[in-house]
Protein backbone atom coordinates (compact mmCIF):
# COMPACT_ATOMS: atom_id res chain seq x y z
CA UNK A 1 0.00 0.00 0.00
CA UNK A 2 0.92 3.80 -0.67
CA UNK A 3 2.68 5.68 2.06
CA UNK A 4 2.12 9.07 2.30
CA UNK A 5 3.78 11.69 5.12
CA UNK A 6 1.36 15.04 5.60
CA UNK A 7 3.20 17.94 6.64
CA UNK A 8 1.65 20.12 9.48
CA UNK A 9 0.43 22.35 6.67
CA UNK A 10 -2.15 19.45 5.62
CA UNK A 11 -3.33 18.98 8.69
CA UNK A 12 -3.89 22.08 9.59
CA UNK A 13 -5.54 22.97 6.31
CA UNK A 14 -7.63 19.86 6.95
CA UNK A 15 -8.84 19.90 10.15
CA UNK A 16 -9.98 23.62 10.14
CA UNK A 17 -12.87 24.52 7.89
CA UNK A 18 -11.88 28.56 7.85
CA UNK A 19 -8.51 27.82 6.71
CA UNK A 20 -7.99 28.89 2.64
CA UNK A 21 -6.50 25.82 1.49
CA UNK A 22 -9.01 23.42 3.42
CA UNK A 23 -11.15 21.96 0.23
CA UNK A 24 -7.92 20.58 -1.32
CA UNK A 25 -6.69 18.90 2.12
CA UNK A 26 -9.43 17.46 3.26
CA UNK A 27 -10.19 15.21 0.96
CA UNK A 28 -6.75 13.55 1.33
CA UNK A 29 -7.80 12.88 5.17
CA UNK A 30 -10.83 11.54 4.10
CA UNK A 31 -9.08 9.21 2.14
CA UNK A 32 -6.25 8.68 5.05
CA UNK A 33 -9.06 7.82 7.15
CA UNK A 34 -11.16 5.58 4.37
CA UNK A 35 -7.84 3.34 3.79
CA UNK A 36 -6.96 4.70 0.32
CA UNK A 37 -3.38 4.43 1.49
CA UNK A 38 -1.11 4.40 4.39
CA UNK A 39 -0.69 8.10 6.65
CA UNK A 40 2.15 8.78 7.95
CA UNK A 41 3.02 11.66 10.55
CA UNK A 42 6.01 12.56 12.40
CA UNK A 43 6.61 12.63 15.70
CA UNK A 44 7.79 16.15 15.40
CA UNK A 45 4.33 17.13 13.99
CA UNK A 46 2.22 15.91 16.40
CA UNK A 47 3.76 18.70 18.65
CA UNK A 48 3.77 21.36 16.22
CA UNK A 49 0.20 20.87 15.53
CA UNK A 50 -1.05 21.08 18.57
CA UNK A 51 1.26 24.83 18.86
CA UNK A 52 -0.56 25.77 15.43
CA UNK A 53 -4.01 24.71 16.68
CA UNK A 54 -4.13 26.22 19.96
CA UNK A 55 -2.63 29.64 18.49
CA UNK A 56 -4.26 30.17 15.93
CA UNK A 57 -6.47 33.32 15.26
CA UNK A 58 -9.68 31.71 14.17
CA UNK A 59 -13.07 32.37 16.34
CA UNK A 60 -14.04 30.63 18.17
CA UNK A 61 -10.43 29.56 19.61
CA UNK A 62 -9.23 26.08 19.73
CA UNK A 63 -9.10 25.21 23.10
CA UNK A 64 -6.62 22.57 23.98
CA UNK A 65 -9.25 20.06 24.81
CA UNK A 66 -10.74 20.11 20.93
CA UNK A 67 -6.94 20.44 19.62
CA UNK A 68 -5.94 17.43 21.52
CA UNK A 69 -9.35 15.13 20.10
CA UNK A 70 -8.46 16.64 17.08
CA UNK A 71 -4.92 15.18 16.44
CA UNK A 72 -6.29 11.95 18.46
CA UNK A 73 -8.85 11.32 16.34
CA UNK A 74 -7.93 12.63 13.06
CA UNK A 75 -3.79 12.00 13.56
CA UNK A 76 -2.92 9.68 15.75
CA UNK A 77 -5.57 7.19 15.33
CA UNK A 78 -5.11 6.52 12.23
CA UNK A 79 -1.60 7.02 11.61
CA UNK A 80 1.63 5.43 11.64
CA UNK A 81 3.82 7.38 13.91
CA UNK A 82 7.58 7.83 13.03
CA UNK A 83 10.12 9.45 15.12
CA UNK A 84 13.62 10.52 14.24
CA UNK A 85 16.61 9.24 16.35
CA UNK A 86 19.13 11.04 17.92
CA UNK A 87 21.55 9.94 15.78
CA UNK A 88 18.72 11.05 12.65
CA UNK A 89 18.73 14.47 13.59
CA UNK A 90 22.70 14.74 13.67
CA UNK A 91 22.92 13.46 10.29
CA UNK A 92 20.22 16.11 8.61
CA UNK A 93 21.99 19.18 10.18
CA UNK A 94 25.63 17.64 9.21
CA UNK A 95 23.88 17.71 5.54
CA UNK A 96 22.35 20.72 5.52
CA UNK A 97 25.39 22.05 6.76
CA UNK A 98 27.51 20.22 3.87
CA UNK A 99 24.85 21.49 1.37
CA UNK A 100 25.08 25.60 2.51
CA UNK A 101 21.40 25.23 4.38
CA UNK A 102 21.08 27.41 6.83
CA UNK A 103 17.48 28.72 9.34
CA UNK A 104 14.32 26.98 9.00
CA UNK A 105 14.64 24.50 6.07
CA UNK A 106 15.80 22.72 9.06
CA UNK A 107 12.33 21.97 9.88
CA UNK A 108 11.42 20.51 6.17
CA UNK A 109 14.22 18.63 6.02
CA UNK A 110 13.81 16.71 9.39
CA UNK A 111 10.19 15.71 7.62
CA UNK A 112 11.73 14.43 4.50
CA UNK A 113 13.98 12.28 6.86
CA UNK A 114 11.20 11.24 8.70
CA UNK A 115 8.93 10.22 5.15
CA UNK A 116 12.31 8.41 3.88
CA UNK A 117 12.69 6.55 7.34
CA UNK A 118 8.95 5.29 7.18
CA UNK A 119 9.39 4.40 3.24
CA UNK A 120 6.92 7.08 2.49
CA UNK A 121 6.34 7.36 -1.38
CA UNK A 122 4.68 10.57 -1.04
CA UNK A 123 5.21 13.93 0.88
CA UNK A 124 1.90 15.82 0.97
CA UNK A 125 2.54 19.46 1.90
CA UNK A 126 1.12 23.21 1.24
CA UNK A 127 4.71 24.22 0.73
CA UNK A 128 6.07 22.25 -2.19
CA UNK A 129 8.84 24.46 -3.16
CA UNK A 130 10.73 24.92 0.02
CA UNK A 131 10.76 20.83 -0.13
CA UNK A 132 11.77 20.38 -3.54
CA UNK A 133 14.77 22.48 -3.44
CA UNK A 134 16.37 19.75 -0.24
CA UNK A 135 18.76 16.95 -1.76
CA UNK A 136 16.98 14.64 1.11
CA UNK A 137 13.42 14.83 -1.00
CA UNK A 138 14.75 13.20 -3.95
CA UNK A 139 13.00 9.86 -4.52
CA UNK A 140 10.35 11.58 -3.04
CA UNK A 141 7.01 12.37 -4.80
CA UNK A 142 6.73 16.19 -3.08
CA UNK A 143 2.24 16.79 -3.98
CA UNK A 144 0.65 19.69 -2.96
CA UNK A 145 -3.52 19.28 -2.40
Amino acid sequence: MTKVLFDTSVFVAALVKPHPAHARAFPWLRKAKSGEFSLIVSAHTLAELYAVLTTLPVSPRISPDIAWRLIQEDVINIAEITALSAADYKTVIKKLKDDGFSGGIIYDALICATAVKAGAETLLTLNSADFKRLPQAEGLDIVEP
